[in-house]
C-alpha cells in the first residue's frame, strides 16, 4: 500500500493559539500531542487532521498554499468571515478584486486563507475545505497525484488538480509563473504509513517519482524529511 495523506502541519510559535482558531473557525474538535504540538482533525474523523508544530524560525515571504473554506449561502459566508474575526483573524490584501466574491483573510499567525462565496461548482461537495490551493508547477500536480494515488481532477492550462477517490478536499496547483521560495514553508504534508507498509521501499517509490530525500533524518524512527519536484518540504511517518 502506498502513503496516504495524514495531516497538513503548520510550523507556528504558537501552536495552540492556532489550534483554537481552527478548531472554532472549521467546528473541528482538538486533539492533544506530544512535544508542545497541537491538533484538530474533523468531527467524523474522516480525511486529513491539521497538526500544529512549535517552530521559533520567523515566517518569511506569502505561504505556497492556503486553505480555501466553502460557503453554503451569503449569509453562511458572512458568518464564517465574522467568526474568524473573532477568534483573532484579520482582512489582509493579496491584490483580489471586490468583484470576485471571496474574502480573504489571515489566521492569528498570518497565514492566508479566503472564504470562497457560494456557488463555486469547483468546490462542490467537498466539505468545509474545499480546497488547499497551491502555487506550484504541473509536474508537482502530477507528482502527488501519483504518491497519494489521487486522480486528477482538473489538467488545463498548466493547473492541476486531485481529490481523493472517496471526495473531500481538493489540493490545487496554480501553475506557472511559480512564486520563488524563501525559506522553509509554514505549511507542509505529512504522510503516515499504513501497518504492514515497508518505509524503506516507500521512500524509494517516492524517490523514483521525483522526491528527493534530505539528509538523514528518520534514520531513528522518525519522520522522514523529504522535498517535492518543486521543493516543498513533507515528510513520511510510520503508522500513528
Amino acid at each position: 500500500m502506498t502513503s496516504q495523506l495524514s495531516a497538513i502541519c503548520f510550523n507556528t510559535p504558537r501552536p495552540s493559539d492556532l489550534a483554537r482558531f481552527w478548531a472554532g473557525v472549521l467546528g473541528w474538535d482538538p486533539l492533544g500531542g506530544a512535544d508542545g504540538e497541537v491538533a484538530v482533525r474533523p468531527p467524523d474523523a474522516a480525511g486529513f487532521h491539521i497538526r500544529f508544530l512549535p517552530c521559533r524560525e520567523p515566517r518569511s515571504g506569502r505561504n505556497r498554499a492556503h486553505f480555501d473554506l466553502t460557503s453554503t449561502s451569503p449569509e453562511d459566508q458572512r458568518r464564517t468571515v465574522a467568526r474568524a474575526l473573532e477568534l483573532g483573524g484579520r482582512h489582509i490584501d493579496v491584490g483580489q478584486r471586490p468583484e470576485e466574491g471571496h474574502v480573504v483573510l489571515a489566521d492569528p499567525d498570518g497565514n492566508e486563507f479566503c472564504v470562497i462565496q457560494p456557488g463555486n461548482t469547483f468546490l462542490a461537495g467537498t466539505g468545509t475545505i474545499g480546497a488547499l490551493a497551491c502555487d506550484g508547477t504541473r509536474e508537482v500536480g502530477l507528482f502527488w497525484s501519483e504518491v497519494l494515488r489521487w486522480p486528477l481532477v482538473w489538467d488545463q492550462d498548466q493547473e492541476t488538480a486531485i481529490q481523493a477517490p472517496g471526495g473531500g478536499t481538493k489540493i490545487t496547483w496554480g501553475g506557472p509563473p511559480v512564486a520563488p521560495k524563501t525559506g522553509t514553508n509554514r505549511l507542509y504534508f505529512e504522510l503516515a504509513l499504513p501497518a504492514g507498509t515497508d518505509r524503506d521501499a516507500e521512500t524509494d517509490r517516492l524517490v523514483s517519482l521525483g522526491a528527493t530525500r534530505v539528509g538523514t533524518g528518520g534514520d531513528d524512527g522518525g519522520p522522514v524529511p523529504m522535498l517535492d519536484p518543486d521543493g516543498n518540504e513533507f515528510s513520511v511517518r510510520g503508522p500513528r
